[in-house]
């Protein structure tokens, strides 16, 4: 670091207030006191600059110095991110431990990214090549199935002079513009700077989860943004963690903002020991984990969501499609709202920061399918999932709502599903999805024509049952008619063996859209010709008897290959006994 120095005049908490720092810029990092620990300038007021501090500040003492960096808060970009487990502020764990114990020391300093390990490098240019910022000069296997895609960095171009194939460290030269600049594996981006694209696109293809509540009921677009809402105990981890495993992507940045560490501590015991149901190679491969627990400095939970959004950019650049789960921006907005009040700013509702909307909607804005690249196009998308944990499942509270205004899919979470063990507990009466419409067409063309009308028929079944629901309440199912206990009953089965899905077994805890469309014509079908044998005179009870039911629940547990027998034998069997 320069020796930009100046001199503490006050401690409150993670802020810091240091005065005369010559050339002080906002958001420059800064190294406080003589621990050396990591800050970022927040604000400044004359001669005065008000740091947070992203460790504990515990033993600074007035009229220590503070070394300014001159650039802002930035991470590493480059091979060997996958599979990387990293603090709010890029720095890896596995080396914090190497170089502390069990408990992360202050004012260590580690390198992001392995400097000592050589890449196999091959270049796709050729000297005399002219580039631009985001063009592809070579490749490295970064994993058995991701190939890392070396671009020139944003803000540099000009005529390649030279350019070298072989093994090389994140640090070496790999070429050489004619006006000198060096070209590396490797590069860093500002945290807080949304990395530019050559177009955005509007998202038209869905991303694919194996969750039929989401895919079927309230899906979300590749490039689109959807928040997770739900008490305490209601299962977000859990569902993000499904998101995490089975949705059709090539990379998953999973941030633990704020989460409780025996949670984390569970995802980093289980993430590399899981086979990934796509390549059947360690889950870890094409993942990124930054935690901050919430025993961890809170200034760093604030950073923390940036540096993984900003990672999930890096390789939507590449041409991939990236899925950043965000556990939860509720301790992101408590951090906010701390390091708000020690700055002594106007609190707004419930305390938080005047900004906290346009934090929460600059954060999802970062979501989009977008075409990267100049010669060679390339289409990439980050699709952003945060849960959000309004207290007492309040979702009038100012982080929920601030959410709720610029996210495309609201998927509620229920405590009373939560409790009956209906996973995924989400509520299908609260929940809702911008997208659908526009990717009826999507579904309707590669999953079948029957699409749209199976769906809408399900919604209006499940919304009828509702209203029974309250019916039942007040005078008991015996007064509804044989065609109203039908609803309720098709209701049930909907809610039990379409909606729920069996985390624990390896069948049905992910559907392919396929089943999910075969599952939903089956139940509409067996609703139909219900409604049909009661209109001709039969009765409900009879049809309760008969073996259908339990044929058509136990359809989910068939696999991929064994369900289209499955679904054709149901069907006989209500031809015959219905017909």
């Amino acid at each position: 670091m320069t020796e930009n120095t100046g001199r503490i005049v006050k401690v409150a908490g993670p802020t810091v207030v240091a005065e005369n720092i010559p050339d002080v810029r906002m958001f420059d990092i800064v190294e406080v006191g003589n621990f050396g620990l990591i800050g970022e300038v927040i604000r400044l007021d004359g001669s005065r600059a008000f740091i947070q501090v992203y460790e504990d500040t515990s033993g600074l003492m007035l009229g220590e110095t503070v070394k300014s960096a001159g650039v802002p808060l930035s991470v590493t970009l480059g091979p060997g991110l996958l599979g990387s487990i990293f603090d709010g502020i890029q720095r890896p764990l596995n080396i914090l431990r190497e170089k502390s114990g069990e408990f992360i020391g202050r004012g260590i300093v580690a390198s992001a990214l392995d400097t000592e390990k050589k890449w196999e490098f091959t270049p796709i240019v050729e000297s005399g090549a002219e580039l631009e910022s985001g063009d592809i000069i070579g490749e490295t296997p970064e994993t058995a199935e991701i190939m890392h895609r070396i671009m020139v960095p944003h803000g540099v171009s000009g005529v390649l002079k030279e350019i070298h194939s072989g093994f090389f460290t994140i640090t070496d030269t790999i070429g050489r513009l004619e006006d000198g600049t060096e070209l590396k594996l490797s590069h860093s981006w500002p945290v807080k700077e949304e990395r530019p694209v050559k177009r955005k696109l509007i998202p038209d293809t869905p991303l694919i989860t194996g969750q039929r509540i989401f895919d079927t009921m309230y899906p979300i677009a590749l490039g689109g943004s959807a928040i997770l809402p739900g008490g305490f105990g209601t299962g977000k981890t859990v569902v993000e963690q499904m998101l995490a495993k089975h949705s059709l992507v090539d990379i998953v940045i999973y941030i633990g903002c704020g989460e409780r560490g025996n949670e984390m501590t569970d995802i980093l015991i289980e993430f590399p020991e899981l086979d990934d149901p796509r390549t059947k190679r360690p889950l870890i491969e094409r993942t990124v984990l930054v935690v901050n627990t919430s025993n961890m400095p809170v200034a760093a939970r604030e950073a923390s969501v940036y540096t993984g959004v900003t990672i999930a950019e890096y390789y939507r650049d590449m041409g991939y499609h990236t899925l950043l789960l965000a556990d939860s921006t509720s301790r992101w907005a408590e951090a906010m709202r701390e390091i708000s009040s020690r700055l002594e700013e106007m609190p707004g509702e419930e305390g938080y920061p005047t900004y906290l909307s346009t934090r929460i909607a600059n954060f999802y804005e970062r979501a989009g399918l977008a075409v990267t690249g100049n010669k060679e196009e390339r289409t990439g998308s980050v699709t952003i999932v945060g849960a959000v944990s309004p207290p007492g499942g309040d979702y009038s509270e100012p982080v929920t709502q601030a959410s709720i205004r610029v996210v495309g899919s609201l998927w509620a979470l229920d405590s009373s599903l939560a409790q009956r063990r209906h996973f995924p507990a989400i509520n299908w009466n609260r929940s809702y999805s911008l997208y659908d419409q526009r990717l009826i067409g999507w579904f309707n063309k590669n999953v079948g024509d029957q699409w749209s009308k199976c769906r809408s028929q399900a919604l209006q079944i499940l919304q009828r049952d509702a209203e029974l629901q309250e019916v039942v309440q007040l005078i008991g199912p015996d007064a509804l008619q044989d065609t109203d206990r039908a609803t309720l009953e098709l209701g049930k089965m909907l809610r039990e063996d379409f909606l729920q899905q069996n985390a624990f077994s390896e069948v049905d805890a992910s559907c392919s859209t396929q089943k999910q469309l075969g599952l939903l014509e089956s139940h509409i079908r067996f609703h139909e010709r219900i409604r049909h044998y009661i209109e001709q005179g039969g009765n409900l009870d009879d049809i309760l008897e008969m073996p259908l039911r339990e044929q058509l629940a136990g359809l989910k547990y068939n696999s991929e290959q064994e369900f289209g027998d499955k679904l054709n034998e149901f069907y006989d069997n209500l031809d015959r006994l219905l017909s």
